[in-house]
């Protein structure tokens, strides 16, 4: 089954027409959510909760992992060790994690982390800290798909029971490949982060603003859906997050891209115009 669902829910006017809009809100148009709450720190299991009571049965959510296991915060600060965050970070998923709600987590590692003998060792960590999670991959350096190394990336992802997310971004000599490499057939994640080549590694004041700003056009849908076609014929589930939030386009492109596919969802949240 195909999921199309954007990073966060609160942000999406032209999904509700509010500024700001409640989970139980976005609910009534998408079927699946990416959070990444925790990735930014681990907080009260009751928020878990209630992002699970607002959702139907039939809603998923990826969720990203706390940034302490990507390497992207020092998690030393705070944890005493490697086994005492994971065990705060499973007390607090724990009804995440027990819920058939839950699509997957994402592990979203940042370019700095290069296809070497030490990163593919913590890999290997951290399917032993995690040993019955559905998790998710996502790498972000070439180095992992160079001529050298993909065929030898692709085989640990499936040893380690690890999906390899299937990544859209900016066409550069160094991009990522927009490849679909099925290494988990119970699940695949699409990310799709617009292809806003001028700002993909610019680092000034606004940044992260600038980023994902991009409005997918009609051809490049097209050729998205292909591909989301493609995997959902060897997985069992095949979950599409829009990531290009920063002009307000993802929602506009998601809806489309379910119009594309002849995608109807049945059992979402009632939705405002349900109301009348």
């Amino acid at each position: 089954m195909i999921r199309i669902g954007l990073t966060s829910f609160n942000e999406h006017s032209a999904l509700t027409g509010k500024s700001q809009s409640t989970l139980f809100e976005y609910a009534g148009y998408l079927p699946l959510v990416e959070l990444d709450t925790a990735y930014y720190g681990l907080r009260d299991r009751k928020y878990v909760e209630n992002w699970l009571e607002q959702v139907p049965d039939s809603f998923r959510f990826v969720v990203k992992m706390y940034a302490g296991f990507t390497g992207q915060t020092k998690w030393e600060e705070h944890y005493a060790s490697l086994e005492e965050m994971t065990r705060v970070f499973l007390e607090m998923m724990e009804p995440m994690i027990k819920s058939p709600k839950l699509g997957c987590f994402l592990a979203q590692f940042p370019a700095q982390f290069k296809c070497t003998k030490k990163n593919v060792a913590y890999l290997e960590i951290l399917r032993q800290l995690f040993p019955k999670l559905p998790i998710t991959i996502e790498l972000r350096d070439f180095s992992w798909y160079s001529e050298e190394y993909r065929e030898k990336t692709m085989h640990l992802m499936k040893k380690l029971g690890f999906s390899l997310a299937i990544i859209d971004e900016p066409k550069l000599p160094d991009s990522v490949p927009l490849e679909v490499t099925i290494t988990q057939p119970q699940f695949s994640l699409f990310r799709f982060h617009g292809r806003n080549q001028a700002y993909w590694k610019n680092r000034d004041a606004d940044w992260r603003k600038k980023r994902t700003l991009y409005r997918y056009n009609e051809q490049e849908l097209l050729e998205l859906a292909a591909k989301i076609k493609e995997a959902d014929q060897k997985s069992q589930n095949t979950f599409v997050i829009f990531n290009n939030n920063s002009g307000g386009d993802a929602a506009e492109n998601a809806l489309r891209l379910m119009e594309l596919l002849g995608l109807q969802y049945e059992g979402l949240n009632p939705s405002q115009l349900d109301l009348f």
